[in-house]
């Protein structure tokens, strides 16, 4: 049986969860607020007309920018509400809805491996406790050789820094940089926040084998 994430968890408490996350965000844009740290920051470390994957998209805020910056952008979440969301506000990327310890995006029609994935908004914070070393595993198989994954989430939600190292050595993945902000301050082991940039040697097209053990 498939784990409840602390997200759906969250959600089950108050069912309006998603609508306030999204009404957040857009009161946030209607006060001028810069929303864009992440995908800046994304932008500066991929190449020029790049794919993107932004595994556990929400509605899109950075997915959106990215393509709006000239990349090539899929977005896969959950919370089919903020999959919906994200098309309404960002025309242009593929938004999919998905569960990211299942990821398959070949089997959806999505062939073509990634030079980027991107897992902003403390993603695997909310994931389902002990589900985060399959969905890292998940995301390695789809990006292409020589690709990044980063990630970015903060401390005090359950899930350590310790443990997402050990998780993402595990999946195959170094990590070649460790960031304390999404604008480029030194991380420390007391920092509050982390943005890891992880180096992945990936096949050139994804293949997906036999479905990971829950």
């Amino acid at each position: 049986m498939k784990k409840e994430t602390l997200w759906d968890a969250g959600k089950r408490a108050d069912p309006n969860r998603s609508a306030a996350y999204i009404q957040r965000f857009e009161q946030l844009i209607s006060e001028g607020a810069d929303l864009h740290g992440e995908a800046r920051c994304v932008d500066a470390m991929a190449p020029r007309n790049a794919r993107i994957l932004d595994a556990g998209c929400g509605q899109g805020r950075v997915g959106g920018e990215l393509a709006l910056r000239g990349h090539s952008v899929v977005g896969v979440d959950a919370d089919a509400q903020l999959v919906e969301a994200a098309r309404a506000a960002h025309p242009g990327p593929v938004w999919l809805v998905g569960d990211l310890t299942e990821l398959d995006l070949p089997a959806r029609g999505v062939a073509k491996s990634f030079d980027v994935i991107v897992c902003a908004g403390n993603v695997l914070a909310f994931l389902a406790p002990g589900t985060a070393p399959q969905v890292l595993a998940r995301l390695h198989r789809h990006l292409a050789r020589g690709g990044r994954l980063i990630v970015g989430f903060g401390a005090g939600r359950g899930y350590t820094f310790d443990r997402f190292f050990t998780d993402v050595a595990g999946a195959g993945f170094s990590v070649s940089l460790r960031l304390a902000t999404w604008d480029l301050q030194a991380w420390t082991p007391t920092s509050d926040f982390l943005v890891a940039v992880c180096e992945a040697e990936a096949r050139d097209a994804c293949v997906i084998p036999a479905p990971l053990s829950r």
